[in-house]
C-alpha cells in the first residue's frame, strides 16, 4: 500500500495540546468578557448562499472567498461574521429584541495569499450592538470598556485604545472643498504607520490634492497631546461644518463616558491618523495596539456603522461593533514567546492517579471520581509500566498533583499526594486532598 505523505494545507494552523491548552484559555477569557457585559451567543452557518453573502461583496473581497456549487446551488464559505449577521438580523428582526447584544467566536475563511502571520482558516471574535433606527452614543464608550476588559485579563502586556471619529475626519476634508476625495484619503491615511508621512503626501497629490492642502491633511492628522489637549485644539481650528461639529461632540461624549466606565486614560487615547479602510464605518472607530510590540499592528479593531442590512432589509439598523483575529493574534505572541511568559497554566489535568503495584482498579477509579465531582480534573494511568515511567509521564504533561496509591493507601482508605512542583509528598484522605489541591 502506497503511504500518503501526512500534513495540512498552507494558510491553516494546527496546534499541540498545550499551546491549544493556551490558545483555548485566550478563547474562554475573551467569551467570558463579552458575556459579563450582557452579550449574547450567536453561531452562524459556515456556509451561506452565495447570492446572499456577496450581496456587499467586490473587488479583492469577492477574489478570496471559497465559492462551489453543489448540484443547482451556488455556495460560499463566510469571509467574515459581520455579513451573516446583518443576514441573519434581517431574517430574524420580528424575534430580536433591540439593542440586539450578540457576540460570535467562529472560524472564518479567506482564500489569501500564503504569508507569515495571515491564515485561510482563522477565528473572529466578535461583539457588535445592534439597534432598531438608532443607537444610543454610550455604546461609543462601552465597546472600548470591554476591549479594556478582554486586553487587561488576557495580561499580555500594555496596549492602548486608539480613537476617532469619521465624522470628524469627513467634515474637516468637507472644509478643504475634497468631498469626493474622501474614501481615498482615509485609506491613504490609514496607511500611514506603515509607509509613512512623506509617502502619505505623495498618494494624496497623485489623487490631485494639492500640495497646500495635502500638508493641512498631514498637520490636521499629526494633532496629539493628551485626550483634552486634542479635543481642545480641534476646537480651537474653528472649523464651521456641521459634521465636524457632530463628530467633535461624538468624541467628547465618548472621552467623558469612557471616564464613567473607570477606563484609564493611559489605556486610550485620541488619534487622528485611525480612519479604518472600509467604508461602512461612519463614526467613532478604534484600534488597539501592544505599547512594547507596535510591530504587531492592529490586535483589535471595528467601529460604528450606520446600517448594517441595507442589502437585506428596508430596515435601518444601525450598529457599532470589535473584532479579535485571535488566530492571528495567538499565532503573533506565541512567535514572541510572550505566551510563555504571562501563561504558567500548560495542563487541563490537575490530579493523575496512579497505583504503585496494587492494582485495585475499584479503588483507583473511587479516588479519581471524588476529585472529579469536586470539579478538579483528573485523569488516571491505567498501563503497569514502573514509577519512574508513570512520573515522567506526569512531568511532561505538567500534572501539578500525583495521587498514588498503594496497598498502605487501600487499607486505610487514604492516598499519596505529591505536588510535583514542590516535591513535596504527604499522606491524606480524599477530602483533605481535594482541599489541598483546590488552595493549592
Amino acid at each position: 500500500m502506497n503511504k500518503v505523505e501526512p500534513k495540512i494545507l498552507p494558510g491553516f494552523m494546527e496546534l499541540l495540546p498545550q499551546d491549544q491548552i493556551k490558545f483555548n484559555k485566550m478563547y474562554d477569557t475573551i467569551r467570558k468578557v463579552y458575556e459579563r457585559f450582557g452579550f449574547l451567543p450567536l453561531d452562524t452557518p459556515i456556509l451561506e448562499y452565495s447570492e446572499v453573502l456577496l450581496a456587499k461583496a467586490g473587488g479583492e473581497t469577492e477574489k478570496q472567498i471559497y465559492r462551489f456549487m453543489k448540484g443547482d446551488t451556488d455556495i460560499s464559505m463566510r469571509f467574515d461574521l459581520t455579513v451573516p449577521l446583518a443576514r441573519y438580523v434581517s431574517q430574524r428582526y420580528n424575534d430580536l429584541i433591540f439593542p440586539f447584544k450578540r457576540y460570535q467566536m467562529n472560524k472564518v475563511y479567506r482564500g489569501e495569499k500564503q504569508q507569515k502571520g495571515r491564515y485561510r482558516e482563522f477565528y473572529q471574535c466578535d461583539i457588535d450592538v445592534i439597534g432598531n433606527e438608532s443607537l444610543d452614543l454610550v455604546y461609543d464608550a462601552e465597546i472600548p470598556t470591554i476591549i479594556y476588559h478582554v486586553f487587561k485579563e488576557l495580561n499580555i502586556g500594555e496596549f492602548v485604545i486608539k480613537i476617532n471619529n469619521r465624522k470628524v475626519l469627513n467634515g474637516f476634508f468637507e472644509s478643504l472643498e475634497l468631498t469626493d476625495k474622501v474614501t481615498d484619503i482615509l485609506r491613504t491615511i490609514d496607511k500611514i504607520d506603515k509607509i509613512g508621512k512623506e509617502a502619505v503626501k505623495e498618494e494624496l497629490i497623485k489623487f490631485e490634492i494639492s500640495e497646500e492642502k495635502a500638508d493641512k491633511i498631514l498637520n490636521f492628522i499629526a494633532i496629539t497631546g493628551s485626550n483634552s489637549e486634542i479635543l481642545e485644539k480641534l476646537e480651537e481650528l474653528k472649523i464651521e461644518n456641521e459634521t465636524f461639529k457632530i463628530g467633535l461632540f461624538e468624541m467628547n461624549e465618548v472621552v467623558k463616558n469612557l471616564k464613567a466606565f473607570n477606563v484609564p486614560e493611559d489605556n486610550f487615547n485620541i488619534n487622528l491618523t485611525i480612519a479604518r479602510g472600509l467604508d461602512y464605518y461612519t463614526g467613532t472607530v478604534y484600534e488597539t495596539n501592544l505599547v512594547k510590540y507596535p510591530e504587531l499592528g492592529s490586535i483589535c479593531s471595528g467601529g460604528r456603522y450606520e446600517n448594517l442590512t441595507e442589502y437585506y432589509t428596508k430596515q435601518k439598523l444601525p450598529g457599532i461593533g470589535i473584532s479579535i483575529g485571535l488566530t492571528r493574534l495567538f499565532s503573533q505572541l506565541k512567535d514572541i514567546g510572550l505566551l510563555d511568559e504571562v501563561d504558567e497554566n500548560k495542563s487541563v489535568t490537575k490530579v493523575l492517579v496512579m497505583d504503585i503495584g496494587s492494582q485495585d482498579f475499584a479503588y483507583m477509579l473511587k479516588i479519581a471520581t471524588a476529585f472529579r465531582e469536586a470539579g478538579i480534573p483528573t485523569d488516571v494511568y491505567y498501563g503497569e509500566k514502573g514509577m519512574k515511567a508513570k512520573m515522567k509521564y506526569a512531568n511532561k504533561l505538567y500534572i501539578p498533583f500525583v495521587a498514588i496509591i498503594g496497598e498502605d493507601e487501600i487499607k486505610n482508605n487514604t492516598i499519596s499526594l505529591k505536588n510535583m512542583f514542590t516535591g513535596e509528598q504527604k499522606t491524606l484522605s480524599i477530602e483533605e486532598a481535594i482541599k489541598e489541591v483546590v488552595e493549592k
